[in-house]
């Protein structure tokens, strides 16, 4: 009788799954020639920053929604089949990151370990605190995780305001080598960084910077940007695009003094998540930078709501435009928020959307 009934649940989730992926019109989406979308996940909370585990699950944090999960594809049939809640009840658990078989997630104020989860994906435990002297603003509190290549743990701290000359705890990225405790300030002057990743050909570090709000429309803009020397000052709160002088705190400061983005994008996009295409699967797209802009939210007429590519050159990137576009509809009506943006081993490319509670998966065939 339990296997009998344990069927029909499993019947029950996949029609449930199904007829949530198909009540997104991904018709309305454009992709490039050759290029395919589908929902690779359907009804994931509040879907943001993701990972892949060494064996094949993908965890995705959340914002408002305070959980976090591991996603299945049982079948391997590049569909999500399962979803297995991990935790909840977490202050703002967006920033996951996987490393030697442990998760760590970032909330406002601390981030915690799971360890050896893929083995206990349904009963993982309590977790321990790895670092514990983060803020507890909420105010661009939450987090985007990533160990670099130092095998040191990345944590951003966003400004505690919309705009505000707060101490050396906020508007930073920070590293934290977890065996010794030690604590080093990566990049300061950050208003808001809820994406980073290095180039893997040169392992420099990059990260999205979300501009300041009521100045205006079109000023001052969202940023990519490249640090080439730790602890370079990108500018907040004093300027803004690396030559916009703060009409509150930009008095008496120079902009020659802090470190230019090497992209500016459209004020109010609101890029988070980006990753460096590491795979073959799109043979266009190899080195370059991936971007998730989540879009606006008090501009006069709405703009990001895309995914947009861009090619390092040096110390900038240019060709900036778009890949995934169509969530946000001539009509200003909005369906769905990119947040992130990862690959899976055989090169096709997942982005969360936290609006719409999903996954998508992106793939390519030559016609």
């Amino acid at each position: 009788m339990h296997r009998v009934l344990n069927r029909f649940m499993w019947v029950i989730i996949a029609i449930a799954f199904t007829a949530a992926a198909n009540a997104l019109p991904l018709e309305k989406l454009q992709l490039p020639q050759g290029y395919k979308i589908a929902v690779y996940a359907s009804d994931v909370k509040n879907a943001r920053q993701m990972v892949l585990g060494d064996k094949g699950t993908l965890f995705v944090g959340s914002r408002r929604a305070g959980v976090v999960n591991a996603l299945l594809d049982t079948n391997n049939d590049h569909k999500i089949d399962q979803v297995i809640e991990i935790a909840n009840g977490l202050n703002m658990p967006s920033g996951i990151t996987f490393k030697e078989g442990d998760l760590y997630i970032g909330e406002v104020h601390q981030v915690i370990r799971f360890k050896n989860i893929e083995s206990h994906l349904q009963s993982p435990g309590k977790p321990e605190v790895v670092v514990s002297d983060l803020p507890t603003d909420k105010h661009h509190g939450w987090k985007y995780l990533g160990f670099g290549p130092d095998n040191k743990l990345y944590v951003p701290v966003g400004a505690p305001c919309n705009i505000c000359d707060a101490n050396a705890n906020y508007s930073s990225i920070f590293r934290y080598d977890l065996k010794t405790g030690k604590k080093e300030t990566v990049a300061r002057g950050v208003r808001n960084s809820v994406g980073f990743d290095w180039d893997p050909a040169t392992g420099d570090f990059w990260f999205s910077d979300n501009g300041r709000d009521m100045m205006g429309d079109d000023i001052p803009p969202c940023e990519i940007n490249h640090v080439t020397e730790t602890g370079q000052h990108f500018g907040y709160p004093y300027f803004h695009g690396g030559d916009i002088a703060d009409p509150e705190f930009g008095q008496g400061k120079n902009a020659e003094d802090y470190t230019a983005p090497a992209l500016k994008i459209q004020a109010h996009s609101a890029p988070l998540g980006i990753h460096f295409y590491r795979g073959n699967m799109f043979p266009d797209l190899k080195g370059k930078l991936l971007i998730a802009e989540h879009g606006s939210w008090n501009r006069s007429k709405k703009v990001g709501y895309q995914v947009t590519v861009a090619t390092v050159n040096g110390n900038n990137l240019v060709d900036h435009h778009p890949l995934v576009s169509g969530w946000l509809e001539a009509n200003e009506q909005v369906w769905g928020r990119p947040a992130d943006v990862t690959e899976l081993p055989d090169g096709s490319l997942l982005i969360s959307d936290d609006s719409a509670n999903a996954i998508y998966r992106v793939t390519y065939q030559a016609n």
